[in-house]
């Protein structure tokens, strides 16, 4: 398993990658929720707009919280938090 590094470099910080990361999310929700208002405008047509924009925030914020929590999990293990508790773990066992 490769090492993480052990000083961050100045030019791409955690912070800064989650938002490029983030960045990518919300245009890619914004994609899945149009896709989304597509699909129910086109299947029934006594669709009211109610229902259009409660699937577009549905489908929308969806795809932007599961992006978000993605992307924290893999920035978390990227910087090797997760083998120090591990490690904690492993020195307590007999």
């Amino acid at each position: 398993m490769p090492s993480p590094d052990p000083i961050p470099s100045s030019s791409m910080s955690v912070l800064q990658r989650f938002r490029r990361i983030m960045k990518w999310m919300a245009l890619f929700s914004i994609v899945v929720a149009a896709i989304a208002v597509l699909l129910v405008a086109r299947g029934d047509n006594g669709v009211h707009i109610h229902m259009l924009i409660a699937t577009a925030l549905g489908a929308g914020l969806s795809v932007l919280l599961a992006g978000a929590l993605m992307s924290l999990v893999f920035l978390s293990a990227h910087s090797g938090h997760d083998d120090e508790a591990n490690r904690f773990e492993e020195d307590e066992q007999p």
